[in-house]
C-alpha cells in the first residue's frame, strides 16, 4: 500500500480541511471570506461554510459582522500563548533543574495542572541506583502528588471549588487523601507554608516535596518537585530538600520574568 493510501485510511478529511483552512491564516491574511477559502482549498462553498461555522462556534474563528469574512479567534491566541509558555518554561527550567538534581541527588520533575491531573513536562533522573521510574508526559491525579496539591492550592477560590465539585478522590494507597474537607485543609496549610509534600500518597515507599513556579505576573503556572524513595526523602531530609526546591522554583520564576515584591520594613 502506498503512503498516500495509508494516510487516507488514518485521517478524517473534514479535520484535514479544517487544518488546511487554519493554515491559510499563516500566509499574512487577517480576514478571508468563504468564497476565497473555498477557492484556495479546492472545496465546495457549502463545505467551506460548514467548516467556518463549526470553527466559529468553537471560538477558533471570528466573523466580521460588516464584511462577513472570518479571522482567527481568541481561542487560537490562547493556544498559541500556551505553546509559547511551554517553550519558555522548558528553556527557563532546564539549567535550574539540572542544578537541583545535582544538589539533591534525587529525581526532579516539573509539572503543570490539567483539570484534576498533573502532567509532568520536565524530568531529571536521580543518579542513584535506587530511584523512581517515570517519564515526561506521564499523568497522575493531582490530589495525591506534591506538585498536584501545590498547584491546586494556587487556584483562585472560585476555580478551586469548581474543580473540587463532585470530585471522588481516588485512593491510590491507604495514605491518599480521600475526603474533600481533608484536602481543603491540606491546601490551606500548603498556602501558608509555601511548599507541598507527599508521603506514601501516590505510591507506597515514595515521597516528594514541591514548590511553585510563577510567570511574570506572579501567577503559579507550574510546580517543581524533588522526589525519591521514602528512606531518603522523609522527616528531616524532606525539610532539607524543601529549601532548595523552593529556591529552584524562585530561580525558574525569575527566568520567566517574575520579580518578588519587596517585603515591608519591620518597625
Amino acid at each position: 500500500m502506498t503512503e498516500p493510501a495509508r494516510r487516507s485510511h488514518s485521517t478524517l478529511s473534514s479535520v484535514q480541511n479544517a487544518a488546511r483552512l487554519l493554515k491559510e491564516y499563516s500566509k499574512g491574511n487577517r480576514d478571508i471570506g468563504v468564497t476565497e477559502l473555498s477557492r484556495r482549498l479546492g472545496i465546495g462553498k457549502s463545505t467551506a461554510h460548514r467548516l467556518v461555522n463549526t470553527l466559529a462556534a468553537e471560538g477558533i474563528l471570528d466573523q466580521d459582522p460588516h464584511t462577513g469574512a472570518y479571522r482567527l479567534g481568541l481561542v487560537m491566541y490562547e493556544l498559541g500563548a500556551s505553546v509559547a509558555l511551554h517553550a519558555d518554561l522548558h528553556e527557563a527550567c532546564s539549567p535550574v533543574i539540572d542544578q537541583l538534581r545535582n544538589a539533591t541527588k534525587e529525581t526532579v520533575q516539573v509539572a503543570v495542572l490539567d483539570g484534576r491531573e498533573v502532567v509532568y513536562i520536565e524530568r531529571r533522573e536521580s543518579p542513584q541506583t535506587l530511584r523512581l521510574f517515570g517519564r515526561v508526559g506521564y499523568r497522575n491525579d493531582a490530589h495525591c502528588t506534591s506538585t498536584g496539591k501545590l498547584l491546586l492550592a494556587a487556584l483562585t477560590p472560585h476555580t478551586l471549588e469548581a474543580t473540587l465539585k463532585d470530585w471522588k478522590l481516588k485512593p491510590h494507597t491507604p495514605h491518599t487523601i480521600t475526603q474533600l474537607n481533608s484536602l481543603r485543609a491540606e491546601l490551606s496549610e500548603i498556602r501558608k507554608r509555601g511548599w507541598a509534600e507527599n508521603i506514601n500518597e501516590s505510591e507506597m515507599g515514595v515521597a516528594s516535596v514541591a514548590a511553585p513556579i510563577r510567570n511574570g505576573m506572579g501567577e503559579v503556572i507550574a510546580a517543581v518537585s524533588v522526589a525519591g524513595p521514602l528512606q531518603r526523602v522523609s522527616g528531616d531530609s524532606m525539610k532539607r530538600f524543601a529549601r532548595p526546591c523552593v529556591e529552584a522554583g524562585v530561580a525558574i520564576s525569575r527566568r520567566l520574568g517574575y520579580h518578588e515584591k519587596p517585603k515591608g520594613r519591620q518597625s
